[in-house]
């Protein structure tokens, strides 16, 4: 005997806080692809409406001001791509190296992140923040949790062995803030980012500062 699933006339209607939810997501998938593709400048709320096929007010519903429409589309790219990186380091240390064979690949995987979208649709709002206030308060408000969780999808990246030295925040701190450095300057120059001469110099400074070389 076979059954089949109910269509959607039989389930009943949805719920409206289900409807509401789609249309936020629509809204900010919509709202990161004019981002990513467009800059800040093409992501204007009648682009974001237009790509996502909702009305006027569904938009201002959920979200009033472009600033916090923005801000937000940032933050969802950046938790959803997380969770591919988390995914991404399980494959990646599935063998479960130690020392420096897995502090290499934690930079590697590292550096990758700062070539892919919610890298640069950050770049894109931080740039605007400059001389937009509104943009710049609602980033500021958002930065604090979303910095947190980027902290502990790396916490599990880099694991136990490594978090637990003395440097360890000062070597992260260290690496987030050159690899951003260098990241900008892939906006101009097309050459591949894995050769990034920048890689080896970041995996001996890591070596160093957590005494790596000793251990061995």
């Amino acid at each position: 005997m076979t059954t089949t699933e109910p269509t959607t006339s039989e389930r009943g209607p949805r719920s409206r806080s289900s409807r509401t939810a789609d249309s936020r997501l629509l809204i900010l998938d919509a709202a990161v692809a004019c981002l990513v593709e467009d800059g800040h400048a093409g992501a204007s709320t009648l682009a974001v409406q237009a790509r996502a096929g909702v009305s006027r007010g569904r938009l201002l519903h959920h979200f009033p001001s472009r600033a916090e429409l923005l801000v937000a589309a940032a933050d969802h790219l950046t938790t959803t791509k997380l969770e591919e990186v988390r995914v991404r380091a399980e494959s990646l240390m599935a063998d479960q190296p130690t020392g420096r064979e897995r502090v290499d690949r934690a930079i590697d995987l590292m550096w990758a992140t700062f070539q892919e979208p919610p890298f640069w649709a950050a770049m894109e709002l931080w740039t605007a923040a400059r001389t937009d206030p509104a943009l710049r308060t609602a980033l500021r408000s958002g930065e604090r949790p979303l910095r947190a969780a980027i902290a502990a999808v790396a916490d599990g990246i880099w694991g136990p062995e490594i978090t637990g030295s003395p440097l360890y925040a000062d070597l992260t701190e260290t690496l987030f803030t050159s690899m951003r450095g260098v990241a900008l300057l892939y906006a101009f120059e097309d050459r591949p980012a894995a050769t990034d001469p920048h890689l080896a110099l970041w995996k001996r400074l890591a070596a160093r500062l957590l005494d790596l070389d000793s251990r061995a």
